[in-house]
């Protein structure tokens, strides 16, 4: 009962953020499936006019069904970026097999009988295919579209991955969060929407199906007989040419000329971070801003500044140096400074801007009766228990040099096993016990949240790792006012302040009202 009390409140709080996901979903959602259909409906009809390309186009198909979305959109956001584009043309892509695969079969599987006796009455194939074929062959096809229908909406969540927005924010920023009302508050529209789009198609099969053809799935649906010439037909195509029209429109492929975008990763912090660098600019100057949050790793929202689809986002002295200048670690904050700033500036037209103040270095975290049971302070004494230990760590820490591999080599770590696990999940598995061990950040809400002892870096591996606002010069040059807005942030913010900040939006507070309460108590913004 108290879970349920704490997600009806959770909802009244958050409705306005909740819905503005939810149409965001739906339109993402609406104007795939279209594009789905504008495609593969044709290519359907092509490949019954040319069986040979048949293999080919529906073998293409499988493969692109095969393919897990993730690594779908990683091969997207090189070439297309990051935002609406590479989530509509992934959805798009998956939406084809049942589409065309339908099609093809229905059209193929006509009686023979029926075609001879269109052809008998003088019928073009033109005539035959939209007067005979088309429509014997209606249920198999809508009975495609419905499940690409569906299949997109549970898709589109992963959208949020790229910037895309919908409902696959509240999903991920839960998951990072350990929030289960968040991540139901994302889940449970999105399981509606699919319910009352397939709904909605059944309508739209009723009319469209010819009178006496009934579906494999329900035998009790009846057409109507009017199939092109229906004028309750022509007004559903209608309808849906203006749903494209205003979600096209709305979604916005190209943002405004006046629009700084910003963005960031896929954890508390970096939501409170955009949010307030956001909202600060918002404050101080006349600029629009569009923000990007939520983006995933580093490779992710740093791909995203490389190719101008984001302008500016918050990242740290040790990770621009160790991995994405790929130069060797040093501990000296001034010199990780220095060498960050003139390397992110030859090698890629960034500015390095001051750093905000905090040092949120990474740090190895058991728990409390862990550490006791084992004797546990340092990294050296993990070490030596390694073999019986199973750690659970992000997917980013894994695969850099200032993170596992590097750690591994300079302690002889050899774990067990070692888990990618992404955001809060990995703190559900060490609460669990399906790990003992998991990466954080000295700053992470999480840590006082889940009462862990973090292990000291005796042999002083990590480097430093401060906040610092990265801008790309063309950018600052098109927004002279930028730099100045952002200077105010200097040194403002402590590891204690972002700590705390981390913990209200862990245990639920909006990262937009934390950072902008913050902002208020620095006098930053009105």
């Amino acid at each position: 009962m108290n879970s349920l009390n704490s997600f009806i409140s959770f909802i009244i709080e958050r409705k306005a953020q909740i819905f503005h996901y939810f149409i965001q979903h739906i339109q993402l959602t609406l104007f795939s499936i279209v594009i789905a259909i504008l495609i593969a409906i044709p290519l359907g009809i092509l490949i019954v006019r040319y069986r040979k390309l048949s293999v080919p186009v529906i073998g293409f198909t499988n493969i692109v069904q095969s393919v897990p979305s993730i690594a779908l959109l990683g091969f997207l956001i090189p070439v297309l970026g990051i935002g609406t584009n590479p989530a509509i043309i992934m959805v798009v892509m998956y939406s084809l097999l049942p589409i065309v695969k339908n099609t093809f079969t229905g059209l193929t599987n006509v009686s023979p009988a029926l075609i001879e006796a269109a052809d008998g009455m003088g019928l073009t194939s033109t005539q035959v295919l939209l007067k005979v074929r088309f429509p014997l062959a209606m249920p198999i096809i809508m009975s495609g579209i419905r499940i690409s229908s569906v299949t997109a909406v549970g898709l589109m969540t992963i959208a949020a991955f790229v910037g895309a927005g919908g409902l696959g924010f509240l999903v991920f920023q839960g998951v990072s969060a350990v929030d289960n009302n968040m991540i139901l508050a994302g889940a449970i529209p999105a399981s509606l929407l699919a319910i009352v789009l397939d709904f909605i198609l059944g309508k739209i099969e009723n009319i469209v199906v010819p009178e006496g053809i009934k579906t494999n799935h329900d035998n009790k649906t009846k057409g109507r007989n009017r199939f092109f010439n229906s004028k309750k037909f022509k007004l559903g195509v209608s309808a849906l040419v203006l749903v494209i029209i205003l979600s096209s429109l709305v979604t916005s492929f190209i943002s405004s000329k006046n629009t700084i975008v910003v963005g960031s990763k896929n954890f508390s912090e970096q939501l409170i971070l955009g949010d307030m660098v956001s909202s600060l600019i918002e404050a101080k100057t006349k600029y629009k801003v569009e923000r990007k949050l939520n983006l995933g790793a580093t490779n992710v929202v740093f791909t995203a500044m490389k190719s101008k689809d984001v302008d500016l986002y918050v990242e740290y002295t040790g990770t621009c140096l160790v991995n994405i200048l790929k130069q060797p670690t040093m501990t000296d904050p001034k010199k990780v400074y220095e060498a960050s700033k003139a390397g992110m500036a030859k090698k890629y037209g960034i500015e390095m801007l001051n750093p905000i103040g905090f040092n949120n270095t990474y740090v190895l975290a058991v728990k409390k009766d862990f550490a006791k049971k084992n004797n546990l302070e340092t990294i050296s004494d993990l070490a030596k228990i390694s073999p019986k230990v199973t750690a659970g760590v992000t997917f980013d820490f894994s695969n850099r040099p200032d993170g596992y591999l590097g750690l591994q080599k300079k302690y002889n770590l050899n774990f067990k096993s070692v888990k990618g696990i992404d955001g809060g999940l990995r703190y559900t598995a060490l609460k669990n016990n399906e790990t003992q061990v998991l990466d954080a950040f000295s700053t992470d809400g999480l840590i006082k949240k889940f009462d862990l002892k973090l292990l000291k870096d005796d042999k002083t591996f990590f480097p430093p790792y401060y906040a610092v606002p990265i801008v790309n010069q063309s950018t600052l040059k098109k927004y002279p006012e930028l730099k100045g807005v952002l200077k105010l942030l200097d040194g403002k913010i402590n590891d204690d302040e972002m700590r705390t900040m981390n913990l209200k939006v862990d245990n639920g507070a909006q990262s937009k009202t934390v950072a902008e309460d913050f902002l208020r108590s620095k006098h930053l913004i009105d």
